[in-house]
């Protein structure tokens, strides 16, 4: 089992503005200085509604590849849930076990 560390940035799209008054209203919340990587996902977002990143801690038996193909469909899943549109997905993998042994 390898542990991972998956990133996926992305910029909000067009949103209805319920969504964006709950974005609005919960910034304080989700701000990159509070985050961690989890197995559920943690989500942050700047005060301008522009862009988000979503951090998971993935475990798996397979490659970083993997790996970051589970963090995009969990990050796509939890914002089509949320009702939050997005563009430009970007994923970066970082294998804990190569950040370990370097130190």
């Amino acid at each position: 089992m390898s542990t991972y560390r998956v990133t996926v940035r992305g910029r909000f799209g067009t949103m209805a503005e319920s969504a964006r008054a709950h974005l609005e209203r919960h910034v304080d919340e989700h701000d990159i200085f509070e985050s961690a990587y989890t197995a559920e996902g943690t989500f942050t977002y700047d005060r301008r509604i522009d862009f988000f990143n979503l951090r998971y801690e993935v475990n798996v038996d397979a490659d970083s590849e993997s790996a970051g193909e589970r963090g995009r469909l969990e990050a796509e899943s939890f914002l089509a849930i949320m009702g939050f549109t997005h563009r430009g997905l970007k994923v970066t993998v970082v294998d804990m076990a190569e950040v370990w042994r370097d130190e």
